[in-house]
């Protein structure tokens, strides 16, 4: 589509991708993309995606480890504090009303 008088293309100087504005609505009106050299080839595609899915599947087990261990830990706690709260004396609690 061929550009209208009021658009003008600006390169970017940090990345080298090509932005169309219009002057009249003061906006962004498309952008281009430098091409990458650092992009992997479409031959790389499967290769990528089973190591992506290798590196999701090894942070879900870790994460399932950690819960596992996680509730042995809070399991553990809780004991403890049971076995602390049996140990105290039972005392009445002092509320407001009775320092008066």
């Amino acid at each position: 589509m061929p550009p209208l008088s009021s658009e003008f293309e600006i390169d970017c100087p940090c990345c080298g991708s090509v932005l169309v504005v219009d002057a009249h609505l003061r906006r962004l009106v498309s952008h281009r993309s430098a091409p990458r050299e650092d992009m992997p080839a479409l031959d790389d595609a499967q290769r990528i995606l089973a190591a992506e899915a290798a590196r999701r599947e090894a942070i879900f087990e870790r994460s399932v480890a950690d819960e596992k261990g996680r509730g042995d830990a809070l399991s553990k706690r809780f004991d403890e504090a049971l076995k602390q709260a049996r140990d105290e004396p039972v005392t009445r609690p002092t509320r407001d009303f009775d320092l008066d």
